[in-house]
C-alpha cells in the first residue's frame, strides 16, 4: 500500500505557504492581514495533523505541544497589542504559523521572523517605500512597518524544512 501521508502533508505545507504569500501581500498593500488567512491555517493545520495522525507521522504529544507553542506565542502577540507594538493580523498569523512550528521549530520561527522584519525595519528607515504611506497629504510621512513578510519569511523556513524532513 503506498504511502499517501507524506504527499499529502506536502500539500497542506503547500497551501501554508500560499496562505501565508498571500497574507504577506495582503498587509504590504494595505497593513491589514484578514482574519479568513489565519483561520485557513489553523484549518490546514488540523488537516496536517490528522493526515500525520493516521500516517504515523504526528503523535497526540507532539500535536499538543504545538497547540501550546501557539497559544504561548498568541498569549505574548496579546501583549504585544496591548503595549501597541504589534498589530492584531500579525498576532493571529504568528500564532497560527507556531502551529506548524511547535516545539521543534519554534525557535526557527521567531529567529527567521525577527532578522526578516529587522531587515523590513532597517529598509523603512532606508527610506524604501515598503507598504503604504499614510497621510499622503502631510508634510511629514509616518510609515507603519507591516510585518506580516516576515512572518511569512519565519513560516516560508518552517513549511520548508518540514516539508524536506
Amino acid at each position: 500500500m503506498p504511502d499517501l501521508a507524506t504527499p499529502s502533508q506536502i500539500g497542506c505545507l503547500t497551501g501554508l505557504a500560499a496562505l501565508l504569500i498571500a497574507a504577506a501581500w495582503q498587509d504590504l498593500r494595505t497593513l491589514h492581514i484578514g482574519n479568513g488567512l489565519a483561520i485557513a491555517i489553523v484549518a490546514l493545520f488540523a488537516v496536517w495533523a490528522a493526515i500525520g495522525l493516521v500516517g504515523g507521522t504526528c503523535t497526540l504529544g507532539g500535536i499538543g505541544l504545538s497547540i501550546a507553542c501557539a497559544t504561548g506565542l498568541f498569549a505574548v502577540g496579546v501583549a504585544a497589542f496591548a503595549a501597541g507594538v504589534m498589530g492584531g493580523g500579525d498576532v493571529k498569523l504568528l500564532a497560527a504559523t507556531g502551529l506548524f512550528a511547535g516545539p521543534a521549530q519554534i525557535v526557527d520561527l521567531l529567529l527567521v521572523t525577527a532578522l526578516a522584519g529587522g531587515l523590513l525595519g532597517i529598509a523603512v528607515l532606508a527610506g524604501a517605500p515598503i507598504g503604504p504611506v499614510s497621510g499622503a497629504g502631510a508634510a511629514v510621512l509616518r510609515r507603519r512597518l507591516p510585518y506580516g513578510p516576515a512572518i511569512a519569511a519565519g513560516g516560508l523556513w518552517v513549511a520548508t524544512r518540514l516539508a524536506v524532513g
